[in-house]
Order: structure tokens, then C-alpha cells, then sequence
């Protein structure tokens, strides 16, 4: 393929007919399933499916034989399908629309629902989580087109329960089974990039084990006067059941079920990848004050994101906000707990340890209850089949000036274990643009236009590759 050609097509193509649409999903507030209880009845991920549904409908209208559609299930998140008839290897590509609740702190003017751009940053919440996966699958399959090669057979595959632990997948995927094939490349778009001028491989991802912890130690709050130094405090309690499964000091985690070693090859690429980085790595860190990491070494803290466990309270009930508060001890507390772990991992046998660790002989005979809400498996990724190491170097040359890089993402996307599970023969690669200050989750997310454009391009000429079975 022509590389200058393929950029020129790319930028055409996202600011006259991605903008638009990309825009108009992300002021959808279609929330996963994990944080709203009334998605079915208020449409909001129907809406955001069929926006994506229309837009591809209209932009692979002049390909022949091109199917796009909205599956659903009762009682399920829809989910929009696409095939693209082709010859070579089968290529699935994986992304999502459901977005992260908008949350607090948004600055300078940004907002979660209604989009921004600020130079080359779009901000607004679910543009590079994921919403901008399918227009960039699309573009790169129209980019090929545009240039009179042929496409391999491609599927679409854009789920609505991704930020929900991905609960719905497996059904459509048992549904679709005979439809998608058996693909020989899975393109994942839902990954990160350690900065925005290489291009980024991730090799891995973590598992996760995600529950509600309760501590009640009152069937009524009580003046904190009357009670403190009588009833012991849930919160203490709750402090000490965690020091159960975490050092306090460290950050490690002490469950021995949770631990993996780390292999030659992820030990390898984290230390290429400090030395690419270098400071840059924490720089990008919204640290505050003078609060430094967990380690200075950034090979070290690379491994930690991505190949040891590692624990979060993402949420607390039972105690008012501050301005709230009154002399009063509370009946308890509620803490979210999420716990990350090796990709290499039993997920469930981690699950069943975290629980009998937080639930045996409970300091004061509490009432101590820990509910598992999801359990998530990690993925590391196959060998590289050359035909697509070559390509993809290629590809990363001319989009990006430089070769790939590969190293291990922290978050989850459990539709890779069950994929590398029904096709272990299948090549995967899993990128994406979520690079410093891109916060997904958080405020102020962006997604960084360039770099889209790039891994557009670098797609295309991958998908061009793929065409032909011969090489």
C-alpha cells in the first residue's frame, strides 16, 4: 500500500465522516450495565448501538456484500455485528460502546457528555474507551479498499457490557459462533499506548476479582461518644481484614494464590520499554503534591501494572461526606474492593481465597461478608506468526517511524481469554490509545486524534497483509 496515500484517506475520511458520528456517541451517557440499573428501560446503549449501526450501514453501503446489524438477546446488552466479505485469513475486531459512569472533576470547561476538542485532544467520555474502535476498524477497512487491494473476511464485533466485566459476551458468542468462523487475526482496540508518538502492542492483560466488602457492627448508629471504646469501629475492622491480603507498607498483595512468575519475555519488554519512556512514564502521572510512586524504578512499576497483583477500594458506603458528618459511629461500612492478578492466574481459585481470607474468625465477631461480583480472566498473548511480525513492522515504519512496541497492559478485556480459548491458533493484536493523561475511567478523558489516524493506517496495511494466505 501506498503509506502517504493510506494517512491522506485516513484524515479525510475521520474529519468528513467519523467527526460527525464520533460526536454525536459520545454525548450518548450510555452507562454499562455495572452502573445502570435502568439501561433497558432508558435506551441510552440501544441508542449509542444504533448510532454506530447507522454510520457503518452508510459507510460500507458500496461494498458488496457487506452485512451490519444490532444482535439482541433478552435481557442483554445489544451488541452490533458486521461482516465485510473478503479472501486470505479471517479477521475479527473486537471493541465496545458502553461507557464508565461520568464522575467528578472535569476541568476547564470539559465535560463527560459533551465533547470537546482542544487542539489534537478530543475530551468527552467513551472516545478513546472505546467508542472510536468501530470507526477506525471501518476506516482501515475502506482504506484498503480506497486503494483497489483486496480485504481479508472481516468481522465486527462491538459489545455493550465491556466496562461490566464483558457478562454478556459469552452468549453471543456461543450465538454467533457459526458466523464468525474460526478468524486467524483478532484486531482488539481497546488497549493502551505508553506515549503517543510509537506504536503499542499489548502483550498481556490482567485478571480481576471485583466484590463488595461488608462490616456491621451496630443494628443502629450510636453517639460516637457512647460508643467509641465499647463497640469496635467497622472501619478498623474493615482496616484489619485487609491487611489480611495487603501489605500495608508495600502494596503487595499476600495471598499466595494471586502470585505468578513473571516471565523471560514481558521482564524483557518492560525494561525496553523504561528506556524508551524514561521519566516521561511518571511524568504523565497526575500525581499530587509530593506523593511519589510505589517504586522508582519504571521497569519495576511496569511489571507491577501488569504482571503482579495488585488491590483497589474503588468505593465506600456507610459513612456520610465530610461536610455530613456528625459525632456518630455508623452501623458499618461497604467497601469495593478490585482486586488485579497475573494474567497467568485462576481467577476463580483467587476469588474463593479472598473470600475465606476476609471472612474467618472476624475481629469482635462482626457480621463480616465479602460478595464476589465478578471474576475476570487475564490473557497473555500467542507467539507472533512471522507473516504477521513482518507486517506489522512494516506498518508500524511507515505509520509511525519506528517498530512496534509491546508490553503489558493493567486493565482487563476478558473477550481475549475466551477467544484465545475457542481459537488458539489465532493471532492477536491488541492496541489501542489510551496513552498519558488519556484517563480513561476518570475526568478529563481524551482520545488522541493522531494517534488514531496512525493505528488507523497501521491496521490497514495489516489487513492488506492478510489478504494474502501465501505470505
Amino acid at each position: 500500500m501506498d503509506q502517504a496515500r493510506t494517512a491522506d484517506f485516513v484524515d479525510r475520511f475521520w474529519e468528513s465522516e467519523v467527526t460527525p458520528s464520533l460526536w454525536r456517541y459520545m454525548s450518548i451517557p450510555c452507562q454499562s450495565p455495572a452502573f445502570d440499573r435502568d439501561w433497558d428501560s432508558n435506551g441510552l446503549l440501544e441508542a449509542a448501538a444504533e448510532e454506530l449501526r447507522g454510520w457503518a450501514e452508510r459507510n460500507l453501503s458500496t461494498v458488496p456484500g457487506c452485512r451490519v446489524e444490532i444482535v439482541r438477546l433478552p435481557g442483554r446488552t445489544p451488541l452490533l455485528f458486521a461482516e465485510i466479505p473478503g479472501a486470505g485469513r479471517p479477521v475479527l475486531f473486537y471493541g465496545h460502546f458502553d461507557k464508565q459512569p461520568p464522575m467528578e472533576g472535569w476541568t476547564n470547561g470539559r465535560s463527560a457528555w459533551e465533547p470537546r476538542l482542544e487542539g489534537e485532544r478530543l475530551y468527552g467520555r467513551g472516545g478513546a474507551d472505546d467508542g472510536y474502535a468501530t470507526y477506525s476498524a471501518i476506516a482501515s477497512i475502506l482504506a484498503v479498499i480506497e486503494q483497489g487491494h483486496a480485504v481479508p473476511p472481516c468481522t465486527l464485533l462491538i459489545e455493550g457490557c465491556e466496562e461490566s466485566g464483558s457478562g454478556d459476551l459469552a452468549a453471543y458468542f456461543e450465538l454467533l459462533a457459526p458466523r464468525i468462523g474460526a478468524p486467524e487475526l483478532v484486531v482488539a482496540l481497546d488497549a493502551g499506548c505508553a506515549d503517543y508518538d510509537q506504536p503499542w502492542v499489548t502483550t498481556s492483560v490482567r485478571g480481576q476479582v471485583a466484590g463488595t466488602l461488608e462490616v456491621t457492627v451496630l443494628d443502629q448508629a450510636m453517639h460516637s461518644g457512647d460508643a467509641s471504646g465499647v463497640v469496635p469501629s467497622s472501619l478498623r475492622i474493615a482496616r484489619a481484614l485487609l491487611a489480611r491480603i495487603e501489605d500495608a507498607e508495600s502494596g503487595a498483595v499476600l495471598l499466595p494464590g494471586a502470585q505468578a512468575a513473571i516471565p523471560a519475555d514481558p521482564a524483557r519488554h518492560a525494561a525496553e520499554v523504561a528506556e524508551a519512556v524514561g521519566p516521561a512514564f511518571v511524568a504523565a502521572l497526575p500525581l499530587a503534591g509530593a506523593c511519589r510512586p510505589v517504586a522508582g524504578d519504571v521497569a519495576e512499576l511496569l511489571l507491577n501494572r501488569a504482571w503482579r497483583p495488585q488491590l483497589t477500594v474503588t468505593g465506600v458506603d456507610g459513612l456520610p461526606g465530610v461536610a455530613a458528618a456528625a459525632a456518630v459511629m455508623h452501623p458499618g461500612i461497604r467497601l469495593k474492593l478490585s482486586l488485579r492478578v497475573p494474567p497467568s492466574s485462576d481467577p476463580a481459585a483467587v476469588a474463593a481465597e479472598l473470600k475465606r481470607a476476609l471472612e474467618r474468625d472476624p475481629p469482635y465477631g462482626a457480621a463480616v461478608r465479602f460478595a464476589v461480583e465478578m471474576v475476570s480472566p487475564g490473557w497473555a498473548a500467542p507467539q507472533m506468526a512471522p507473516w504477521l511480525e513482518a507486517r506489522l513492522q512494516t506498518a508500524a515504519g511507515n505509520h509511525f517511524g519506528g517498530p512496534p512496541r509491546f508490553f503489558g497492559g493493567g486493565g482487563g478485556i476478558p473477550f481475549l481469554k475466551s477467544l484465545s480459548d475457542a481459537f488458539p491458533d489465532a493471532q492477536l493484536i491488541v492496541t489501542g490509545v489510551l496513552g498519558p493523561g488519556s484517563n480513561a475511567h476518570g475526568p478529563d478523558e481524551f482520545l488522541h486524534l493522531p494517534t488514531a489516524k496512525r493505528l488507523t493506517g497501521m491496521i490497514a496495511e495489516i489487513l492488506a497483509g492478510a489478504a494474502d494466505a501465501s505470505n
